[in-house]
């Protein structure tokens, strides 16, 4: 009995045109192993560019997530402290990440999945070699500017009193949390952006409602992103508010470990390993 459903449904098919079957393709979401093969060829070609190219990128990415600080600062004190505000202030937030992303940009925390699957799928000492050497480059990116960017904005004082006062208030929010904290939310924060770069692929005309949502819930969520963290901890250092030894051993290592538990060790072992169990 249970097999005429399935023969109906069979029928039903055999009578598609093949425009018909085209459209039923093309309607269909991409498989996980489309989607890790789409990411992995990426990371390929990241780990193929040059030197230079990968740094300058990185800077540029660095100075795009001073955003991340400035708009939500702004948002505080344009708008108050209001119940919408902590939703303006996350969306404020998600600019320095569509930026970024938008933007094709090298955030170093995107490569905790996109540069992670290729060594995953052929891994050799090469693969890491060149793993490490992209990681590297991409950090020293990012960090250059963001300090940059956040230098700029104390020294150049194109902010008012107010805006200031939220830019103090948000990275002394983040020093005032414990190493473990720093950490502990590093891997959430990892984790989702790992996440958002796993769906992008599959995301169409979409991707800036689901990069915003995504990046924005970190900042909701108070979750510590490497590099836009640093950008609202050293504010305090430029301030000369916390010194930048206490900011690298309180927030920026912690920081820098969740996020590569939560994105490469997490996600991305995950996502391959199941790829690899339906290959069998």
């Amino acid at each position: 009995m249970s097999r005429e459903p399935e023969h109906a449904a069979g029928e039903a098919a055999s009578h598609l045109t093949k425009n018909e079957e085209r459209d039923v393709e093309q309607k269909q979401s991409p498989t996980v192993h489309v989607l890790h093969e789409t990411i992995r060829r990426e990371g390929d070609r990241e780990l193929e560019r040059t030197a230079s190219a990968l740094l300058w990128s990185a800077i540029a990415a660095g100075l795009s997530m001073g955003f991340s600080l400035l708009t939500p600062a702004l948002m505080h004190a344009r708008i108050g402290e209001t119940p919408a505000t902590a939703v303006m202030a996350a969306l404020g937030y998600a600019v320095g990440f569509l930026l970024v992303i938008l933007g094709k940009q090298q955030l170093f925390t995107e490569n905790t999945l996109t540069a992670v699957l290729p060594v995953m799928t052929h891994p050799s000492i090469r693969a890491f070699g060149r793993l490490l050497r992209l990681w590297g480059l991409v950090f020293l990116g990012n960090m250059i500017g963001v300090a940059l960017f956040t230098w700029a904005i104390v020294q150049l004082d194109i902010t008012d009193i107010d805006t200031q006062a939220a830019m103090l208030r948000m990275g002394t929010k983040l020093m005032d949390l414990s190493v473990g904290q720093v950490f502990a939310r590093g891997i959430f924060a990892g984790w989702l952006i790992a996440i958002l770069v796993w769906l992008l692929p599959s995301a169409e005309h979409s991707k800036v409602v689901l990069i915003a949502v995504v990046t924005g819930l970190i900042g909701f969520a108070e979750l510590t992103h490497i590099i836009a963290g640093s950008a609202e901890v050293l504010y305090l250092v430029f301030n000369h508010v916390t010194p930048l030894g206490d900011v690298v051993a309180r927030f920026m290592l912690p920081a820098l470990a969740g996020n590569l538990v939560g994105g490469s060790l997490i996600f991305a072992l995950i996502s391959h390993a199941q790829v690899r169990s339906d290959a069998r």
